[in-house]
């Protein structure tokens, strides 16, 4: 069983769009396949339509959280969307997307990149807009190689000359938010220190004290050191180890599947969400 929890769409920053996403993830092999856009639930009535049989739908998102300044990001599982008190927590983070990307923009201006909201939200669409439309409208423009190559503090990264700050949630908030929702929550690429600063390893213990359930190990941003000791760590501290793609189409260069999940953390997930369960093919509408 080939297993991939961190994936992205149209409905967020992915270009895929959730159909879209669900024949490219069944075309890859993949048996599961999680789509976890930021902050938002809008993919999944598209993508449960399209699933192809013989290919597992786990709904997620991926939530944008901030420990002690430093910005991370929470993979909740299997939770119930229309629970009040997360929904109303992902439509403040997401209400704030647009007024940050202006701010960017005009930040961006003043430094001579004449980047403007009509390209940002033509680039975005109907997704969730966020720094990696700014960045490609920025490979547009010229100004950069690559989308990765915004993400430097020369622009829009964390403390860059054109980054703007946005809502985001507490952490322990965000696994006490999720539970609550019947979910199932995963620390999404703990070490991607080429992102920017990363929490230390004491404040995922803490995490962990308070009900995370995971940490993603097996991801792109992380070299095999790095997978190895956050797998030490994951048992030390009880939680469950993931890997996955984090796909986001061609905005990225991971493809579908190049990293995966053990079945049996995978079966492990499924027996701890009551929230929601995992979506199985029936050969799509």
């Amino acid at each position: 069983m080939r297993v991939d929890l961190h994936c992205h769409s149209t409905a967020s920053d992915g270009t895929d769009t959730p159909a879209g996403l669900m024949c490219n993830a069944a075309a890859a092999g993949l048996d599961v396949v999680a789509l976890t856009d930021h902050d938002t639930t809008r993919g999944y009535g598209e993508a449960i339509a399209a699933l192809p049989e013989g290919l597992t739908l786990v709904t997620g998102a991926e939530l944008s959280c901030r420990l002690d300044g430093i910005s991370m990001h929470m993979l909740a599982y299997l939770f119930d969307p229309e629970e009040p008190a997360l929904l109303a927590e992902r439509e403040l983070v997401r209400d704030d997307r647009v007024p940050r990307a202006r701010g960017m923009i005009a930040k961006l201006n003043e430094l001579g990149v004449p980047v403007t909201w009509e390209q940002v939200a033509r680039i975005a669409g109907e997704g969730s807009v966020g720094r990696p439309h700014v960045a490609t409208a920025l490979v547009e423009l010229g100004v950069v190689p690559t989308v990765g190559d915004a993400f430097t503090e020369r622009w829009l990264a964390d403390g860059g000359r054109a980054y703007v700050p946005k809502h985001e949630t507490d952490p322990f908030e965000a696994i006490r938010l999720v539970k609550g929702a019947g979910g199932v929550t995963v620390f999404a690429h703990p070490a991607a220190v080429k992102r920017g600063r990363t929490v230390p390893e004491s404040a995922i213990a803490e995490l962990a004290a308070a009900g995370l359930d995971g940490i993603e190990v097996d991801h792109m941003d992380h070299d095999p050191a790095t997978r190895a000791r956050l797998r030490g760590l994951a048992k030390e501290l009880g939680l469950l180890a993931t890997g996955s793609s984090d796909y986001h189409g061609s905005r990225k260069t991971c493809a579908l599947g190049e990293y995966t999940t053990d079945p049996e953390v995978y079966g492990e997930i499924t027996r701890r969400a009551t929230g929601a369960f995992p979506v199985p093919g029936t050969g799509g509408n």
